[in-house]
């Protein structure tokens, strides 16, 4: 039965949203209501025989990671998704955890921004989701596992990260970052376990970063003009925007050319070069 309620769920929610909504073609001739099972499928990162199995409720019972695809795919609500969670047998996500839940209304803006790199990330510098330019321009940071999936934490442990921004940017960046770090852990509960942790992780590991955060210095990073290394485009100076949830914990980053460079077209040359010559920061 409650397999069967998961199937049904999944159905009325798919249902609910039009292809236009998802970035997605409608085309001439649609024979259901909102999106199509392959469609879904597609969304999610899982084939469609897998995903018929789960919306006929035939037992299957899909991962944690799944689910998470399917509440991104399906642009559901929190409590959507925690319902869903539910049906699946499977344990809530905890607040901040390994796959949490990007906001519905951050991932309908994300759709929609095709024409410039965007991404959403936590307030801990997690990226959660990357539009195909941010892809090309940033490299895929969807492959990092535990305090390395933070691009602060990479950023002061790891020299390669340091490579997206040339190095005489680097001083600034990092008094940035600390900068928004204090920030972020005094909006969180003093208790959170993983800005505790990962300020904890930093200073130990990384004097560059004690020394800044005894500075106490705070300002969240709302915007920024960056210079961001490409290996076939170079240098690509932009402008880098933020939108932020009620909670100020997922921001939603955009970035645009900067006036008075020649920025803009290189950024119309990212569709064409794609992720084939990006340098995934490790």
């Amino acid at each position: 039965m409650r397999y069967t309620e998961l199937g049904a769920f999944l159905r009325s929610r798919r249902e609910r949203i039009r292809p236009e909504d998802v970035g997605l073609v409608a085309g001439p001739r649609r024979r259901v209501p909102g999106l199509r099972r392959d469609e879904v499928a597609q969304l999610a990162g899982a084939s469609v025989d897998y995903y018929n199995e789960i919306e006929r409720g035939a037992g299957s019972q899909p991962s944690e990671q799944m689910l998470a695809a399917l509440a991104r795919a399906l642009r559901l609500t929190s409590d959507e998704r925690d319902y869903l969670y539910r049906l699946a047998g499977r344990p809530l996500p905890e607040p901040g955890g390994p796959l949490p839940h990007v906001h519905p209304g951050m991932m309908d803006l994300l759709t929609r921004l095709t024409s410039t790199p965007a991404q959403v990330i936590t307030d801990l510098h997690v990226t959660l989701v990357q539009n195909p330019l941010a892809l090309a321009l940033l490299g895929d940071h969807s492959g990092f596992r535990g305090k390395d999936r933070s691009f602060i934490h990479r950023w002061f442990t790891d020299a390669d990260a340091r490579r997206l921004y040339p190095e005489a940017d680097h001083d600034a960046q990092s008094r940035a970052f600390v900068a928004d770090l204090r920030a972020a852990a005094a909006r969180r509960d003093a208790k959170d376990p993983e800005a505790r942790t990962l300020i904890a992780d930093l200073n130990a590991r990384s004097p560059e970063f004690a020394a800044l955060w005894a500075r106490h210095e705070v300002r969240v990073r709302r915007d920024d003009r960056k210079r961001i290394n490409h290996p076939a485009l170079g240098t690509v100076e932009v402008n880098c925007l933020s939108l932020f949830s009620e909670d100020g914990r997922q921001r939603l980053l955009w970035l645009t050319p900067a006036l008075g460079t020649d920025s803009a077209g290189k950024l119309d040359l990212l569709a064409v070069v794609g992720t084939q010559l990006t340098v995934t920061p490790r």
